[in-house]
């Protein structure tokens, strides 16, 4: 493309000098031009990129410190002769690569769900000629013929434009069907108001049109998208930063403890170098928690199930847990916040003001007045007003299958449909009785639509509804109860200014007498001299649960920032009903994109509000919220709404009314496209990350105990009361038995009364590593007090050693009542009656330590012997001394320091 080309601003350019800057003409390009403009531009299409291979998006699954860690422990388990341990670890390394190796082409996807979008076949005019040919091969330059249903193939400027109406809700999010003109529009004009462009990847809903090719492919707006949502970087989640923390960090512990025993072991207590280096294994296989990243993958494969039972799919794993600390929630307002569905909401008349209760297009809803409700088939002037809105009107209303109401046509006259239904029309019995003879078609060059109809008497009457500015001009008479009156246009200005300052799309709607027997309605005939007969105030009205989920979200200290593609008024005016914000707090692109990124961040920080938002700010907005530290997410069902839905933290897709591309490019996915579902969400994924930090804080302390047996007996010289072997058996049999158990918790009831958490706060909090250290050494304590107990009534090692490893597994069994609540100390008794799975947990580890214990072949396999009924009681007395002990300093911490064990402050 030329530098004039690339220069040029088409909205804002004649037709003429469009032309001559594309060297074009209206009636195509010679076959010979738009082959060397092929050749010169490239095919109408988005590049496809270059992938990763294979092999390489295999590799970097295993490319983590954590998985290296696993891989230790399996070594070391294969080491110590437990092939079918090490072969479970591996499997945990399979499991993970395989989900990442899934979820790695999210990118290449949603890429190749906006080339898709790109239509298949084109009409433009070659020569003079027209000429179907395939989308690819469309140049710029080309003359593009549009008609109703085609999705249009190229950016075009419109050279001719005939009643002509665009969706452009993929780009702009705009709710209805966008009026389009030839006439040019000023250069800074945002995307939704350039009305003389139609843009590839948009549906024509209605009318005729022809445009002259601006850009294609990668140089398209939908082009433009795709380069920006290829570029766009993914964030790690807060879970995998940490984890990856935590995984350095237990690394550089373990590798530094064993390196230290194992030299303590051999210059010190005179170890020979073999002995000491399978006691460093066995402490290897204590330090590490093999187990944790399977339970925790478990877990969120939970949060997954119960996310899914409140209507939002996860598509990324840790997504799951990246909800709990969400700090912002930005979202779309059409149908996310609001119902997707146009709705006429006030029917302003001379002499009265009506209130239509219902949403969405359901035709039930009652009519009132000052609060007052009212019989409609008692107002003669409302059943004039809605009757016109029903004969003047393309669209139709019907139930499908699952017995919804949807509209087939424009969702402004939907509503009207609704609105005469409510009123107690029947539109189809009103068509037969007012037959329609003429009509003449919207148009965006003025504005309106008009019908011509007969009456059962055979008088001709107009029934004309359009914007309200247009048909004011046209109206000389207003409706009154008492007949016609000259009208007063002061008193309509003011009520057409207080309805859009209040959010409201308006409609005028009038009517003319015409000459019995009059069969076709010419501009003359309704161009003066109408009746005005009322305005509608329409508005895609919010969800009420939207509204409870928003004052939910306040109450738990999470923002909520609208950022939409539609009108400023209509965005400040749902979200003040919303309870969002103040009706003045917003700001629309043009006030932001001229913006750096310091001083947009420090604007932004007291707006709730972006009205006009188009993706690249939609982006922009996202990575200043980020920086400013907020953990985010971002809903969205448009193809403009996809960068910002990749670089959020969580990027939530509507699943009924959202694009592939937006879906492509999103963690989560909600099925019913309700806001309200994202907080029930959050509350899920709270629920996750509580249970994930109660899996951590059940599974360090209880390795941490381990470990301290081994570190103990090294240092003071003393017998190891557990073997290796045995170590290992207790890991395997507890913290699956034990640990996964803590993923079924049901959510706290302060749950959603708690603020955000800190996203970069540490997993390994100071008050955490104080209940490791505090735990390790009770753990530590009690194991050799039972060995030694045991040792002075006359028990041989391998009895003293049976007796310690059933006491360290009782003991873990009673820490994990103590875990399961985090926040109180009252409800921990209640926590040893257990939901089902702690039962099922605890029993399958009662039975495994009986066989462990009794049964010959283990007796030989881990050098065990049977425990009698006496010492049994004692081992229970071991575990319930624990936590005793546990609760008090839970109960110290709460009363002295008002904080949970985690050390978290309490209300």
């Amino acid at each position: 493309m030329s530098d004039k080309q690339q220069q040029s601003i088409w909205h804002a350019s004649e037709i003429s000098e469009t032309l001559q800057n594309l060297e074009a003409t209206s009636n195509g390009l010679t076959d010979k031009e738009a082959t060397a403009r092929l050749v010169r531009y490239g095919p109408n299409a988005l590049p496809a990129g270059v992938g990763k291979s294979v092999f390489q998006r295999l590799l970097a699954q295993i490319d983590n410190l954590l998985i290296y860690v696993l891989i230790g422990a399996a070594v070391v388990s294969a080491l110590l002769g437990h092939i079918i341990d090490a072969s479970v670890i591996l499997a945990v390394v399979v499991l993970n690569a395989v989900i990442g190796f899934i979820q790695e082409g999210r990118a290449e996807q949603a890429l190749e769900a906006i080339r898709k979008m790109i239509s298949q076949k084109a009409s433009v005019l070659r020569q003079g000629q027209r000429v179907t040919l395939n989308a690819s091969e469309v140049v710029p330059g080309d003359v593009l013929l549009l008609e109703a249903g085609d999705r249009i193939a190229a950016d075009v400027r419109l050279i001719k434009s005939r009643n002509l109406r665009v969706d452009e809700a993929i780009l702009t999010g705009e709710s209805v069907p966008v009026g389009k003109s030839t006439d040019v529009v000023a250069s800074n004009a945002p995307l939704g108001d350039r009305t003389p462009m139609a843009y590839s990847g948009t549906l024509i809903t209605s009318g005729l049109g022809t445009g002259v090719v601006v850009a294609t492919g990668a140089r398209s707006e939908l082009g433009r998208i795709s380069a920006l949502l290829g570029k766009v970087e993914q964030l790690e989640t807060p879970l995998i930063r940490q984890m990856n923390e935590f995984a350095r960090f237990l690394t550089i512990v373990i590798l530094g403890l064993s390196t230290v025993t194992l030299a303590f072991a051999v210059l010190v207590r005179n170890y020979t170098l073999s002995e000491a280096f399978m006691m460093m294994v066995g402490m290897a296989v204590a330090a590490i928690p093999e187990g944790l990243p399977a339970v925790m993958t478990i877990t969120l494969a939970i949060g997954v199930e119960r996310m899914a039972a409140r209507n939002a799919i996860i598509r990324r794993l840790p997504a799951v847990e990246t909800l709990g600390s969400v700090s912002t929630i930005c979202s779309d307002k059409t149908g996310t916040f609001t119902r997707n569905e146009m709705t006429v909401a006030k029917v302003v008349m001379a002499d009265n003001i009506f209130n239509v209760g219902g949403t969405g297009y359901e035709p039930k809803g009652d009519f009132s007045i000052k609060d007052q409700k009212i019989d409609p088939a008692k107002e003669v002037g409302l059943l004039r007003l809605t009757r016109t809105g029903l004969l003047c009107n393309g669209a139709s209303l019907r139930q499908d299958e699952n017995q919804t109401w949807i509209i087939d046509g424009d969702p402004m006259e939907g509503a009207l449909v609704t609105l005469g239904l409510k009123a107690g029309y029947d539109q189809q019995n009103l068509a037969k009785q007012f037959v329609r003879v003429d009509e003449i078609p919207f148009d965006a060059r003025y504005r309106y639509m008009a019908t011509l109809h007969h009456s059962p008497d055979q008088t001709a009457f107009a029934c004309i509804k359009g914007a309200p500015e247009s048909i004011l001009e046209m109206c000389a008479f207003q409706a009154e109860a008492s007949g016609q009156a000259p009208i007063n246009k002061v008193f309509w200005l003011n009520a057409i200014d207080e309805l859009a300052r209040k959010g409201h799309r308006v409609l005028s709607i009038a009517s003319q007498s015409l000459p019995e027997g009059k069969n076709e309605l010419e501009f003359e005939d309704i161009e003066q001299g109408l009746t005005l007969e009322g305005i509608v105030g329409l508005i895609d009205p919010p969800r009420p649960e939207a509204i409870t989920a928003v004052a939910e979200c306040q109450a738990s200290g999470i923002a909520v920032k609208m950022i939409t593609g539609d009108h400023a008024a209509t965005a400040s005016a749902i979200a003040a009903k919303l309870g969002i914000i103040a009706p003045d707090k917003v700001a629309t692109g043009q006030d932001l994109e001229g913006l750096d990124q310091a001083t947009l961040c420090k604007t932004i920080a007291t707006i709730s509000v972006f009205a006009r938002a188009s993706p690249e700010l939609k982006l922009r907005l996202v990575e200043a919220m980020q920086s400013d530290g907020a953990v985010i997410a971002m809903t969205g069902d448009g193809v403009n709404d996809a960068p910002a839905l990749k670089r959020a933290d969580v990027g939530v897709a509507m699943g009924i009314n959202g694009t592939d591309v937006a879906q492509e490019a999103s963690d989560m996915v909600l099925i019913d496209d309700n806001f309200a579902s994202i907080v029930a969400a959050t509350r899920e994924g709270r629920t996750v990350y509580d249970n994930l930090t109660k899996v951590i804080g059940w599974t360090l302390p209880t390795s941490g105990g381990e470990t301290l047996i081994i570190v103990a007996a090294v240092l003071f010289g003393l017998t190891l009361p557990v073997t290796p072997v045995q170590i290992l058996w207790i890991n395997m049999v507890t913290v699956v038995g034990l640990g996964l158990v803590l993923a079924f918790e049901p959510p706290e009831p302060d749950i959603m009364r708690r603020p955000p958490r800190d996203a970069n706060a540490p997993l390994l909090t100071g008050f955490l590593v104080w209940r490791i250290i505090f735990v390790s050494v009770l753990f530590a304590t009690g194991a050799f007090s039972m060995f030694a107990w045991a040792e002075t009534h006359g028990a041989s090692h391998e009895l003293a050693r049976t007796i310690v490893v059933n006491a360290i597994v009782v003991m873990e069994v009673f820490y994990l009542f103590s875990v399961r609540y985090m926040r109180t100390t009252s409800l921990t008794w209640r926590g040893m009656l257990g939901t089902p799975a702690v039962l099922l947990g605890v029993g399958s580890i009662v039975f495994l330590q009986l066989a462990f214990t009794y049964l010959p072949f283990m007796q030989i396999l881990f050098q065990t012997q049977p425990v009698s009924i006496t010492d049994g009681l004692v081992i229970i007395g071991a575990g319930l001394a624990l936590f005793i002990i546990l609760e008090i300093e839970k109960l110290i911490r709460r009363r002295v320091f008002s904080q949970d064990w985690l050390g978290r402050n309490l209300p």
